[in-house]
């Protein structure tokens, strides 16, 4: 679920996906950026720094520049230029008393609580109201030769959905998804979803979903039959936005749901998603794919906070605040992505005293791809591992492509001493317009690209010096970490 942090910039929204070499004359458009104060923008952070970020309405203007990230030269961008469009990652609900702010690593979005026992309480007046009106005009109306009749019981209970239907994939994935729940030592937490990963009890789920219960909090993972278990977090990547827990005393019954291929993914294609919007657990929704490789950054807009980069599979079906971390499946029910962020109209649209916005039909999911990559990585190590090509790149969105910065964070050379950019002979003010087949029109959009590739990969890298285009090939590198 996506929450705007009231008062806070957050993260730029998406901009338009790559566009491959094959269509010359498609333009990149702008990143969209995150609301808050206009700042200039200073040396990005290192290309290897970590994709997806809640995302916002898709805004197609020029934002202004984002501030230099206190995290380049770290694997961290900065948060996003503010100006745009708030893209918010899905934080989860928050839990334990009604009010309590949910809290993510940086500020902690306000009136969450609130917002849903506010749509909570509407739900029982509308249904109160419902049944008073219907005993009146029943009353009225009664005049002694009425017939009620009844459906059978049994003729319900033999319908059957045949396979493929949303009811069916629904039935079927349903009982492999959990609702999560994140208490932090400080009795502050939320609400999110998982799925299941493994037979071992590995449940997927995303990094700001869990983030309150890093430091001594505690975590719980409820089926939808009831049934509850104590969890524990075995690796998180904030850059990903990527979290594996492990159920204590896992069930002998686990089903994993099944893996598909995001890259296969074509827009039009319909979707499910599955999760807890607002904190009612169990909720299915659907849509399609409305658009692919779409730059999404995300953040808690906080100004010291990192980013996450992604270049995530964009859908329309609804998602909301609580469906973070949840399964994105395709028509068979194999997931393809992680419900992750969503584009709000703005942070004064959504409902309740916190001002938190609900789906406006553009949601954006990590491609499983990616996420199985990570989890993989978070289970066999703890830690995740990222791709880089070792130089700092700027943030803002005018650049026409991805600037390598004069200078590092903290005075840091911007190209990594034989690091892989500086083995393939880029320098700083080069402007990197292509990676492989995909248009590069920014600096996120050029991070979030290197996160759908492996440490180890050879790419194509087209950029631009003094007026002329060079194309080199460079092997990405590996970070692993953080921090």
């Amino acid at each position: 679920m996506s929450t705007e942090n009231e008062g806070n910039a957050v993260p730029p929204a998406p901009s338009a996906p790559p566009v491959p070499v094959a269509s010359p004359d498609a333009s990149p458009q702008a990143h969209t950026t995150p609301e808050g104060t206009d700042g200039p923008a200073g040396p990005g952070h290192q290309a290897d720094q970590q994709p997806g970020q809640p995302a916002p309405a898709p805004q197609t203007h020029q934002a202004p520049q984002a501030p230099q990230s206190p995290y380049a030269g770290q694997g961290y961008p900065a948060a996003p230029a503010p100006g745009a469009e708030p893209t918010a990652p899905l934080p989860p609900v928050p839990g334990g008393a009604w009010g309590a702010s949910y809290q993510q690593p940086a500020p902690k979005p306000k009136g969450r609580g609130g917002l849903l026992a506010a749509v909570l309480v509407a739900a029982l007046v509308a249904g109160g109201l419902g049944g008073g009106l219907g005993y009146t005009l029943a009353r009225n109306n009664d005049n002694g030769s009425s017939t009620t009749v009844s459906a059978s019981d049994n003729g319900a209970a033999q319908v059957k959905r045949a396979p493929g239907t949303i009811a069916n994939v629904a039935a079927k994935a349903l009982p492999s998804t959990v609702t999560i729940e994140a208490e932090g030592s400080n009795g502050d937490g939320g609400t999110g979803t998982g799925f299941v990963f493994d037979k071992q009890g590995h449940i997927i789920t995303n990094n700001h979903v869990v983030a309150d219960a890093l430091d001594g909090g505690k975590l719980t993972a409820t089926f939808p039959d009831g049934r509850k278990y104590d969890a524990e977090v075995v690796g998180h990547a904030q850059g990903y936005d990527v979290a594996v827990v492990k159920l204590k005393n896992p069930p002998s019954d686990l089903n994993p749901l099944p893996l598909g291929d995001s890259d296969k993914v074509a827009v039009g294609d319909e979707t499910i998603a599955i999760g807890a919007p607002f904190g009612l657990s169990n909720t299915v929704t659907t849509g399609i794919i409305s658009a692919k490789n779409r730059p999404v950054a995300s953040s808690d807009g906080s100004a010291t906070s990192k980013a996450s980069y992604m270049s995530a599979l964009q859908t329309d079906a609804s998602i909301n605040p609580g469906n973070s971390g949840g399964p994105l499946l395709d028509a068979s029910g194999a997931v393809i992505g992680i419900n992750s962020a969503i584009q709000s109209s703005g942070s004064s649209g959504g409902f309740g005293s916190g001002g938190q916005s609900g789906s406006i039909g553009l949601g954006f999911a990590i491609p499983i791809n990616q996420a199985k990559y990570v989890a993989q990585q978070l289970i066999k190590t703890g830690k995740p591992v990222y791709a880089k090509i070792g130089a700092s790149v700027s943030l803002e969105d005018s650049t026409g492509g991805a600037k390598i910065t004069d200078q590092g964070a903290d005075g840091a050379a911007a190209v990594e001493a034989n690091g892989p950019a500086a083995q393939a002979g880029l320098k700083p003010g080069d402007v990197i317009t292509k990676l492989d087949d995909s248009v590069i029109d920014s600096g996120p959009t050029l991070i979030g690209e290197i996160w759908t590739h492996k440490p180890g990969d050879k790419v194509t890298i087209t950029y631009k010096r003094g007026g002329q285009e060079h194309t080199v090939q460079l092997t990405l590198g590996a970070r692993a970490g953080d921090s």
